[in-house]
């Protein structure tokens, strides 16, 4: 590669890969060895300047070495020299990344240059992965001011050919940085090739959202949904799940676009991904529901299925149904309240509480009933493992219930003071307001530890009730050496029931499934409880879910961002199909 030619092709000529980029950039996995440049490719007059700047570098890294440069004795050995020199080398690098770091902080563009130029100039430092990085990431930085966002573009460019051309993989941060450089010239194209080939690499470093979002974020913009929708594909093939930003986006060019089954697609993704939406999603939807375009899409035929629907939306936990535009005909578009008990007041339609959905449900409970085995076999690896499959069998012969409780989690509940203990009444409580609360007049299933329950049995004040809830299969013992957790845990969410304990269950949320999908299935079913002068008080689940809902009849609530915190005074947006 020569250095006397113009300081960097244009974007579009980097992505077009001329044979001597091209065998840089792509893959990255090959790193032949560091090259140290020469400063012929300056002119005179450049030279002068750029060997100034390296002159006070240089000077910091002498003064960091002068007292070893004192104390060098005279009938050293040959191969002295040489270290010395070594090690004079590695405090120059040292220093000039501090300098650059500092240049970052202080947000100085032109000195960071400066001092990158001179070194190059030189040849007298050996640039790393990190003295690169720090550029990069200074140039990406500067482009928010407008007065230096074409110097960025151009140098960030040169900074990047420079680092791939003398052997140097770039990592994450890296990349990142070019994309965004890339964005900002609006060459989308490129700011996606050079994440593809990061990831076409492959290595210790992996990408991230950030990574992809400017070479997304720039097809949309420029309305070029196609190549959206590609960057879309390859993030999802890297495990990479997209934001509200992202989302709405892509939302946004599918409009723009007038592609309705993306639309479709993405207010779906944004109901699984996000719930309640900003102010500025919320605009975009509205110009969606209020487009031509989206009064022409429908399907009569399904609306007329109100069995199909809801068999769908059931299945899939309830709040939408997925079977595509319900209705024909144009769109109204209101915003207003949704009551404490979840009616809409523009429409009167009651919103459902989303639960989780059957496949996911089903993952969560084989999770916990691996995660439970494989705890008790760590615990007690010589004896058989058949406690929890004897609970399952149990549960098999005796489940029906609306209700699981965490018995000791209610029993000690405000019981640390002075003769505190298990408080029976407590839980019997909390069992029989469940049964009254209970449609069915159904009890509760009670989960205790052995060692607790035979505590109570022994107490003739409590015997007559424990032994009541055994013979009539309130009470399940679980046995020693098992943790109750699991238990309770399993049951409630094997019968999709209610779950009663105050427990925050954050032992758990990483073991499973997901975080988000556990927080989801806590919401829907946990019952949390507290005794205000010794009466019980149940907070039961929200009677609907913040989120966006698609209804059988093909109405379409979309909750938005509360900026005061005041939940009871959120916007909605409701959409309804325009009668007759």
């Amino acid at each position: 590669m020569k250095l006397n030619k113009p300081p960097l092709p244009s974007p579009s000529l980097l992505c077009a890969a001329p044979r001597s980029l091209s065998e840089t950039l792509s893959p990255y996995s090959v790193f032949p060895r560091r090259v140290k440049v020469s400063s012929s490719s300056f002119t005179d007059a450049k030279l002068v300047t750029l060997k100034s700047c390296a002159a006070k570098l240089h000077v910091c890294s002498s003064m960091a070495t002068s007292d070893q440069h004192r104390s060098r004795h005279r009938d050293e050995s040959p191969t002295k020299p040489n270290k010395k020199k070594k090690k004079a080398g590695d405090n120059q690098e040292k220093n000039l990344l501090i300098s650059l770091h500092s240049c970052s902080k202080s947000k100085d563009l032109s000195a960071a240059l400066a001092l990158y130029d001179a070194a190059i100039a030189t040849g007298d430092v050996r640039l790393s992965q990190q003295h690169f990085q720090s550029l990069l990431y200074l140039c990406s930085a500067s482009l928010s001011d407008p007065s230096l966002q074409t110097l960025a573009i151009d140098r960030g460019y040169q900074v990047f050919e420079r680092m791939v051309g003398s052997g140097i993989s770039p990592n994450e941060a890296s990349v990142t940085s070019v994309s965004r450089l890339a964005a900002a010239k609006g060459d989308g194209d490129y700011a996606f090739k050079v994440v593809k080939d990061f990831v076409a690499v492959g290595g210790v470093s992996v990408p991230r959202l950030r990574t992809y979002a400017p070479a997304l974020l720039c097809f949309c913009e420029r309305l070029e949904a196609e190549k959206g929708y590609e960057v879309e594909e390859h993030m999802d093939a890297s495990g990479i799940a997209l934001e509200e930003v992202e989302i709405s986006a892509l939302l946004k060019v599918s409009v723009a676009t007038g592609r309705e089954n993306k639309v479709y697609r993405y207010l779906h993704k944004l109901r699984e991904c996000v719930g309640f939406v900003s102010e500025e999603t919320s605009k975009v939807i509205e110009e969606w529901f209020c487009s031509e375009k989206a009064s022409e899409v429908g399907n009569s035929g399904i609306g007329s299925d109100i069995e199909l629907l809801r068999a769908a939306a059931l299945k899939n936990g309830g709040g939408w149904h997925g079977l595509g535009w319900v209705g024909e005909g144009r769109w109204i578009v209101k915003k207003g309240n949704v009551s404490p008990d979840g009616e809409c007041l523009s429409c009167g339609e009651h919103l459902a509480c989303v639960d989780t959905n059957e496949e996911e449900t089903e993952n969560f409970v084989n999770s916990l009933v691996a995660l439970a085995v494989e705890r008790k076999a760590k615990m007690n690896s010589c004896e058989p493992m058949e406690d929890f499959s004897e609970f399952q069998e149990w549960l098999e012969k005796h489940g029906d219930y609306e209700a699981i409780l965490d018995g000791a989690n209610i029993g000690l509940f405000q019981q640390n003071f002075v003769d505190g203990g298990f408080s029976l009444p407590q839980l019997e409580a909390v069992v029989n307001e469940l049964y009254y609360k209970s449609g069915n007049k159904k009890w509760p299933l009670i989960l205790l530890h052995k060692k607790r329950v035979n505590a109570l049995l022994e107490n003739s004040n409590h015997r007559n009730v424990v032994e009541e809830w055994i013979n009539n299969n309130v009470l399940y013992t679980t046995p020693p050496g098992s943790n109750d957790d699991w238990y309770w845990l399993y049951a409630a969410a094997k019968f999709k029931c209610l779950l009663v304990t105050n427990d925050e269950m954050r032992d758990h949320i990483f073991e499973l499934l997901s975080t988000s999908f556990f927080q989801k299935w806590k919401l829907r079913h946990q019952v949390r409880y507290t005794f205000v002068k010794g009466s019980l008080k149940l907070e039961m689940p929200p009677p609907f879910s913040v989120a966006i809902q698609e209804s059988e009849k093909g109405s379409w609530h979309v909750p938005i961002t509360c900026q005061d915190g005041e939940v009871s005074l959120r916007n909605w947006i409701c959409v309804t199909r325009q009668s007759g």
